[in-house]
């Protein structure tokens, strides 16, 4: 029988209000990343979750003396085949995992052995815990969890630091010879008609750019053959939700016409001074080689800039268009830990066989989409 922490009231309720006011102001204090955002979790949540057949698993901590929120933990309970799994709240569309809560509370947190003690007995029964995605230099959640170190993942995020005014951040970001190169694009593709730049300001622009979105995205990544996770319904639905009720603060979606038409978009969160970049799509048959991806990021860019953004960040994936904007590799981390033999035994065979990998991801897509992959700029 665990000793209830004297400090701290920790439960589990399957229905957190993530739009409440409380979860508002924890967020804004806390070190969580955008993907922890109210907009973000209520979304998926309540569009995304039963679909997966996963079950809310919310760790909800507070403080005794005063019944404020101190951590919020989202997590789901998922069955992959015969594996009972706890994961993260992320169901392949969030970039960036991390616990809702400031780092000093989190550090009394870690200090409070009856406490952490409670919430691992809490996030129990499971055959294996495994948490991804975990940016660098964030909060120790393994330590929290009782987990195994954390290990690197076989893939990198990327970001570039924006310096205004965007003359000064393209010439110490873009090699000269591919500026040059965008620059006739650019020009090439201003012959072709009306061409603009804008960031969506109402619900009509917004569910315009996501329906062209959709339909750009459908053909390319089916040609590729992992399929598009805007080709769901219940996935539109979920990026359409966030785009409509973040749109203005949390959320910018922007688009480029030609001739009054959307011939390229891209959707972004805004979050600490940081535009990051979670979805795109582009009119690459009817703009072969005007290399309409490069010329979107080029314009998002600018616009971040000129609105103060220090950060333009393109997420996860290593694909080299990123580097070529000034992307800055970072690290991603993964944590695991089994919870019963079964647990043990899958963690051990995904350790020494690496195609094992392969087989246990075909097994989880059972039910959930192939990840997000980020758009190419050709």
């Amino acid at each position: 029988m665990n000793k209830l922490s004297n400090t701290f009231d920790i439960v589990i309720e399957q229905a957190f209000d993530f739009l409440s006011p409380e979860y508002a102001e924890l967020f804004d204090r806390s070190a969580a990343t955008a993907f922890q955002h109210p907009i973000w979790l209520h979304s998926l949540y309540t569009r995304l979750a039963s679909d997966a057949g996963a079950t809310p698993l919310v760790v909800v901590v507070r403080h005794r003396a005063t019944g404020a929120l101190a951590m919020v933990l989202p997590l789901l309970r998922i069955r992959r085949g015969p594996i009972r799994t706890v994961e993260f709240a992320d169901l392949r569309v969030s970039d960036y995992l991390a616990p809702v809560c400031s780092p000093k509370v989190f550090s009394q947190l870690l200090d409070d052995a009856d406490a952490c003690a409670e919430i691992r007995r809490l996030v129990r029964p499971f055959d294996l815990l495994r948490i991804t995605k975990l940016p660098d230099g964030r909060l120790p959640i393994e330590n929290l969890l009782a987990a195994s170190r954390r290990v690197s993942m076989d893939t990198n995020a990327y970001a570039t630091v924006l310096v205004a005014p965007f003359e000064q951040w393209r010439a110490g970001a873009i090699d000269r010879s591919y500026q040059k190169e965008l620059a006739k694009k650019y020009r090439q593709l201003q012959k072709k008609g009306a061409l603009s730049f804008s960031c969506c300001n109402d619900s009509a622009s917004v569910l315009e750019a996501m329906d062209v979105m959709r339909k750009f995205r459908g053909p390319r990544f089916q040609a590729q053959g992992d399929g598009d996770l805007l080709q769901r319904p219940e996935y539109f639905g979920f990026y359409s939700d966030v785009a409509l009720r973040g749109l203005g603060s949390f959320v910018r979606l922007y688009a480029m016409k030609m001739d009054g038409e959307v011939i390229a978009a891209v959707l972004g969160l805004c979050h600490q001074g940081s535009f990051l970049i979670i979805m795109s799509a582009f009119d690459i048959a009817g703009y072969k080689s005007q290399s309409l991806g490069a010329l979107m990021f080029e314009q998002v860019a600018r616009d971040c800039i000129e609105r103060g953004d220090q950060m333009l960040d393109f997420t996860i994936g290593d694909e080299p268009y990123k580097k070529l904007f000034g992307g800055q590799p970072s690290p991603m981390w993964a944590i695991t830990k089994a919870g019963s033999t079964a647990g043990a035994i899958a963690l051990f065979a995904l350790k020494q066989a690496p195609w094992l990998k392969l087989a246990a991801k075909r097994l989880s897509d059972l039910r959930l989409l192939p990840a997000r992959t980020s758009t190419p700029t050709r």
